[in-house]
């Protein structure tokens, strides 16, 4: 049997929307319920997996805009830990420490919190014990190592640590509790169950060190389907890790190179297939398009980047599960064409589109080609929309700009 735990951290419960991009109200709904969801996903595995203990390295929440909605989630979920006989350990981080909910909360019997003193709780299991050692944040800053107030390892124990640190530094990440990686690894502790940087890292030894990283992203700067790990200790005292996808929906860069892209259709075509490709283990995708390179369509993406995002996130819907928050254009268009075709672009997008008389000579245009249709075909006859007029003379303009 051995002992079987789940560490994850960093889970920053009913997080603000960090991303005004996300303007969708469905995508905005998806992404405010997503750390709940990844909340229910981690403890269904545990269930399911039959662990004996959760480990929860710190940041619960996010601050103290903490509700006690949040907090009554956070609780149920517990409690769910707690029914089936399975202990958790919580320290609390540096955005723990803002929220006096932290404090306040009632947990489960089988909860256990671990203050700004340094503890250990020990485990009666065969065919060792269980040593689970933690030490919370007092208030948000912690400008020094916290590994020098940790309890020694217990002896002929199997001995796991809890810490919220940013180690050696991470970009993005402020210094908290920064700790050595070969200090944890000298500690003498069998492993470590880090939070804080969010960004999973692993680093197996005698002293098995791990950061899960955050388990759901919340914007494009939190990208990947987030995780957790499972450990076993089996029997002869062997570790074994695995990681588990628990997030609800991805952040993704996705890039999309226009070369050789002929006309519109062409391009929503690539559009959709591209971001199919880019469906990862996790059952949303939200991407970013990137758009790059050279071609016929470049300067038309240019002058419509609204309408191509627009298009881009009607081929998403289409898909399903899939969505597209924002449009980045890395083009490189070609200089307008030298000569009599790009001199006639040129007085056609700066003189001619412009003028009142452009609109009116299509609309006489228009009436005078339904008049000369047989009566018959007149009722089948479906003038163009202003959109649809503006996009097939943006298709002509920049071939003619392209050459």
């Amino acid at each position: 049997m051995g002992f079987r735990f789940l560490h994850t951290a960093d889970l920053h419960l009913d997080s603000p929307l960090r991303s005004l991009a996300l303007r969708d109200p469905d995508l905005a709904a998806l992404i405010a319920d997503a750390t709940r969801a990844c909340l229910r996903a981690i403890i269904d595995l545990a269930l399911t997996e039959r662990v004996d203990a959760v480990l929860i390295a710190g940041d619960l929440y996010d601050g103290g805009q903490t509700s006690m909605k949040t907090a009554r989630h956070l609780a149920a979920e517990l409690a769910r830990l707690n029914g089936a006989g399975i202990r958790c350990f919580i320290i609390r981080g540096n955005h723990d420490a803002e929220s006096a909910i932290t404090r306040e909360l009632t947990l489960p019997p089988l909860t256990h919190v671990f203050t700004g003193h340094a503890g250990t709780e020990l485990l009666d299991l065969p065919p060792r014990p269980v040593a689970i050692h933690g030490l919370s944040f007092r208030d948000r800053h912690a400008p020094d190592s916290l590994l020098p107030k940790y309890r020694a390892p217990v002896a002929d124990a199997l001995n796991i640590g809890l810490m919220h640190t940013s180690l050696g530094g991470a970009e993005g990440h402020d210094n908290y509790a920064p700790c050595a990686l070969s200090d944890l690894q000298a500690s003498g502790f069998d492993y470590w169950a880090l939070g804080h940087i969010h960004k999973r890292a692993e680093y197996p030894g005698r002293t098995h060190v791990v950061m899960p990283g955050i388990p759901q992203g919340r914007a494009i700067d939190e990208p990947g389907a987030g995780t957790v790990t499972l450990g076993h200790v089996d029997d002869a005292g062997a570790l074994h890790t695995q990681t588990r996808v628990v997030a609800l929906a991805e952040f993704a860069r996705v890039s999309l190179a226009i070369d050789g892209l002929e006309d519109w259709d062409a391009l929503l075509g690539a559009i959709q297939k591209t971001l199919d490709a880019a469906r990862g283990a996790a059952p949303h995708l939200v991407a970013r398009l990137v758009l790059t390179g050279d071609g016929p369509l470049a300067a038309r993406l240019a002058r419509d980047a609204d309408l191509a995002l627009a298009e881009a996130q009607e081929q998403a819907r289409g898909l399903g599960h899939v969505w597209v928050e924002k449009l980045e254009l890395r083009l490189h268009p070609r200089p307008p064409r030298a000569g009599a075709l790009g001199e006639l672009a040129a007085i056609i997008a700066r003189d001619i589109q412009p003028s009142h008389d452009y609109e009116q000579t299509l609309n006489e245009i228009e009436q005078a080609v339904t008049r000369a249709l047989p009566t018959e075909l007149r009722r089948m006859f479906d003038p163009p929309s202003k959109a649809e007029r503006d996009r097939a003379l943006a298709e002509v303009l920049a071939r003619l700009e392209q050459g």
